[in-house]
């Protein structure tokens, strides 16, 4: 099973804010999940981001792989593989 952590968009229509979750890569993007590592909201300025570090690298050293947005988070918020 190919595990990737990537975002879940939550929210109204032209609202949108995100969940970091870690899910299989066969299932939709706002299906089931595994884990929910994190939050994500675009619309405010500036941009707040909310990563649980011990379980998004628990993760990544478990071969979970992310998304270029969630790679692109993730170095925002100083985690690295």
């Amino acid at each position: 099973m190919a595990v990737k952590i990537r975002l879940r968009r939550m929210g109204q229509k032209k609202a949108p804010f995100y969940r970091i979750v870690v899910a299989d890569s066969r299932s939709p993007r706002d299906g089931r999940f595994i884990e929910e590592i994190g939050y994500y909201d675009p619309t405010k300025d500036p941009s707040v981001i909310r990563v649980d570090e011990e379980a998004a690298k628990k993760w990544l050293s478990n071969g979970a792989q992310p998304t270029q947005t969630v790679e692109r988070i993730f170095k925002t918020a100083g985690i690295e593989k």
